[in-house]
């Protein structure tokens, strides 16, 4: 079972809510109010709140950093450099080669976001008053250079306080350019759609669960854990290694859930409808071989989309309790949230 969820019916408010989870950025929450009913889909609607957080950025005033430079000067500042401007004969000239330091908002934190509206700017798919909208702030960046954009550079930058009003920004601008691919043939800008790929929204279905219950349920430690077998023999390396998606922990109770984003949660066989069994063994793995916390309760947990039928299954296996849940991604955010929470409470 590899399919997904036909995700283009979950709303993409419902979607954004997700993505603020997922980044640790609830504090933004409320900015997916300025989307309109009729948002094509998540790009648009990240295009339009990157908007509304760069006329704040552009008010407040870009960060700078101190960048060095050389250059060949006739008003000394900085170390010089002697040889360099004997072997060049610039004391002919009256100038001196120097290198020095200065304040310069042409920084790699303003590189990316200049370069992320440069992909807007560009593709043909941006709703041509949105991407009126880009062009509009295009002209503040004018004294900041372009770079090509990769994964890599993303993970360059360096955060802290006196920066930290970047960090959403900047994450924007990463799930931007993730979704905005370029044709190796060409030069034409298209939207990759996020919310159509399998692969990308198991991982972010996985990501938002976990961020979820680390910020709604601070008495639990949510965390991936690593299972090792219990076995004996020769070579036991070669048994893969078992990791959580989310394992959660109080004083009283150990949960391990296995968040599955597929098309259905049932299969068919012979007529009826059952449990998919590669999910199942694969819970009862990591419970059998988990190192087992004296005097605590440990469940495991099957977490689906609600594609269908809702489920609310509880089965006790050789002594581990086992439960199998549906949360209905499409309805109102307040029911998906009480819905998140009782799946954990629920005894």
């Amino acid at each position: 079972m590899v399919s997904s969820p036909d995700s283009n019916k979950i709303p993409i408010k419902n979607l954004y809510y997700m993505l603020c989870y997922a980044w640790g950025h609830l504090a933004e929450k409320d900015l997916a109010n300025i989307t309109r009913e009729n948002e094509k889909d998540m790009k648009h609607l990240l295009t339009r709140i990157l908007l509304v957080k760069l006329r704040s950025l552009i008010k407040k005033g870009f960060y700078r950093e101190y960048k060095s430079y050389q250059e060949e000067l006739s008003n000394l500042r900085g170390r010089i450099h002697f040889q360099e401007s004997i072997n060049t004969f610039s004391f002919k000239r009256g100038k001196m080669h120097c290198e020095f330091e200065d304040i310069s908002h042409d920084i790699l934190h303003n590189q990316i976001i200049k370069s992320t509206l440069v992909q807007l700017i560009q593709s043909p798919h941006l709703d041509p008053t949105l991407k009126g909208e880009v062009r509009q702030l295009y002209p503040y960046f004018e004294d900041i250079s372009t770079i090509k954009l990769d994964l890599q550079i993303f993970n360059k930058i360096k955060l802290h306080r006196s920066n930290q009003h970047y960090r959403f920004v900047l994450d924007v601008c990463c799930f931007l350019f993730d979704s905005l691919l370029m044709h190796e043939k060409g030069q034409e800008t298209t939207f990759a759609d996020f919310e159509r790929e399998p692969k990308s929204m198991a991982r972010f279905f996985e990501e938002f669960v976990r961020s979820f219950y680390k910020i709604e349920l601070p008495e639990f430690k949510v965390f991936r854990e690593n299972i090792y077998w219990e076995a004996e023999g020769e070579n036991i390396s070669y048994l893969p290694l078992m990791q959580t998606d989310i394992s959660l922990e109080n004083i009283e109770r150990k949960i391990i859930m296995d968040t599955k984003y597929y098309q259905n949660s049932l299969t068919l066989n012979w007529g009826s409808q059952k449990l998919i069994s590669g999910n199942l063994y694969q819970l009862f793995a990591y419970l059998s071989n988990h190192k087992k916390a004296i005097g605590k309760e440990t469940i495991g947990i099957l977490l689906y989309p609600k594609t269908g039928k809702a489920l609310n299954l509880s089965y006790v296996v050789k002594g581990f309790p086992m439960k199998i849940f549906t949360v209905d991604l499409n309805s109102n955010w307040e029911s998906i949230h009480e819905r998140l929470l009782e799946i954990v409470v629920l005894r």
